[in-house]
């Protein structure tokens, strides 16, 4: 069974199974001064927030090509609009609860297997590795049965 744990200083959802972090959910609530990140150095995206007063000022940079080698495909999606339900699953297909995304949360799926319902019109911007590999990207599978769902341990 999956455990959720929220921090009580900020909206920062982790779902995690057998000791592996499935998911991350930044709730559109959080809020903080400066800067944190959320991920740890090994995971293949990032995911930082900040908070900077006016005038404060980001030196100008480029990136340098730095060698990565990534093993699986890790999507971080915002939700501009609207409402879903993501559904988590085990790296087995087991289904394990079901969360609510609103507008402005931002997910992080790290490990493990996942599914959405739309629950009204949706936008989502979604970032992830590329390029794109077409069906050697991910291995479809059947969703569980609706009346499986579990809204466990996260916000509704």
């Amino acid at each position: 069974m999956p455990s959720t744990d929220t921090p009580s200083h900020a909206l920062i959802e982790r779902v995690q199974h057998e000791g592996r972090e499935l998911a991350l959910v930044v709730r559109h609530s959080f809020r903080k001064d400066g800067i944190e990140f959320f991920t740890p150095g090994s995971y293949s995206q990032q995911i930082g927030y900040m908070n900077r007063p006016t005038g404060y000022v980001i030196e100008p940079h480029v990136h340098n090509p730095v060698p990565r080698e990534v093993h699986y495909t890790n999507e971080v999606l915002f939700i501009r609009s609207g409402r879903l339900r993501v559904d988590f699953y085990s790296d087995r297909k087991e289904y394990l609860e079901s969360a609510i995304l609103e507008a402005g949360d931002l997910i992080l799926l790290a490990h493990g297997g996942h599914g959405f319902e739309m629950l009204e019109p949706t936008e989502i911007i979604e970032v992830k590795q590329g390029p794109y590999a077409g069906d050697q990207d991910k291995t479809r599978f059947e969703p569980t049965l609706p009346d499986r769902i579990k809204l466990k341990g996260m916000r509704r």
